[in-house]
């Protein structure tokens, strides 16, 4: 998959291109569906599959203090595209010049002009412009004097649930990590780079890592079922988000207990993926260190058995994105 930064980075030989703009906050089973009728339509009219998303996410630029944490940081976010076998992505730069173009400038400038659109692709809620003033029948007008189709896809329900970035947002803020899972249609992953500790610069000799300062989007405080990814090698986990009150100890980490240990090498700048599946329980605390010890030892065995189930029901338990 290509990915062009800029407009500028587009060659006149990608030519006539079927598009469909967003944050695509996720790339969850809602943008997955869009994304598959899109490549399919190019594919059949010979032309390219092309998302565009924006760097920074727009709230972030107009409004910062309200701005939502992200379910995918722009990487996992190209990863995930990727993955659903687009050709490329256009990831343009949320500046303030880009927030004030109307909705007309901003069709035929990116749409028209740079993409040479043969069709656009969005969902019912779609709205672009300045301050959202442009919404699908102004698309479909914009089309219809521009040359371009519009195709609009109803919103997905799964289980009952509108699958949305919003929603799937909410599920992991209160913990519920399987069913969030469902809607995005793959795992809840988090990378990031170990924090300075025990075991950093060299070789790892206790099984615990803890990440690195993350500014976006993790679930409530709790142990969850986990796997991590350490410079591609997997490793079964059971991981603390929270502050570890039973030390009495008032500061934030993500604490990664590796079931499945072998002494590694280790530095300050090695990948990480953790991928969630399961709230266990939340985090209290407790008398003594004693009975922390022998409730984590409750802990690692549930996580041992939900993941050995899932290999018996046959679900990898790395995912899709897993590998």
């Amino acid at each position: 998959m290509h990915v062009f930064r800029s407009l500028g980075e587009i060659p006149k030989s990608l030519g006539r291109t079927v598009v469909s703009i967003g944050n695509f906050d996720g790339v969850h089973l809602g943008h997955q569906l869009i994304l598959e009728r899109l490549r399919q339509s190019a594919a059949a009219r010979s032309a390219r599959s092309v998302a565009v998303t924006f760097d920074p996410h727009p709230s972030r630029f107009l409004r910062p203090e309200s701005c939502p944490s992200l379910i995918t940081p722009l990487a996992a976010r190209l990863e995930l595209l990727g993955d659903t076998g687009i050709d490329a992505v256009l990831v343009l730069p949320f500046t303030a010049e880009l927030s004030r173009m109307r909705a007309a400038e901003f069709v035929t400038v990116i749409v028209h002009d740079a993409l040479r659109a043969l069709e656009v692709h969005e969902g019912t809620n779609f709205r672009f412009g300045n301050r959202a003033e442009g919404g699908i029948a102004e698309l479909y007008e914009l089309g219809r004097t521009s040359g371009f189709e519009v195709v609009i896809h109803a919103a997905c329900q799964v289980r009952g649930l509108t699958v949305s970035s919003s929603k799937i947002r909410e599920l992991l803020s209160l913990g519920a990590i399987r069913t969030a899972r469902v809607l995005l249609g793959h795992g809840f992953f988090v990378d990031s780079t170990p924090a300075a500790g025990r075991g950093i610069g060299g070789t790892l000799t206790v099984p615990t890592i803890n990440l690195a300062p993350y500014r976006e989007l993790l679930p409530p405080n709790g142990v969850y079922v986990t796997r991590m990814r350490v410079a591609g090698e997997w490793f079964d986990a059971v991981t603390n988000v929270g502050n570890r009150p039973t030390f009495g100890a008032d500061s934030f980490a993500v604490e990664s207990h590796l079931l499945d240990f072998r002494p590694i090498a280790l530095d300050g700048q090695t990948p990480l993926r953790l991928l969630f599946y399961r709230r266990l329980r939340e985090e209290r605390r407790w008398p003594s260190p004693e009975a922390l010890k022998e409730q984590i030892m409750r802990d690692v065995a549930k996580a041992k058995r939900y993941l050995h189930l899932m290999r018996l029901l046959g679900e990898a338990p790395d995912g899709p994105i897993g590998s």
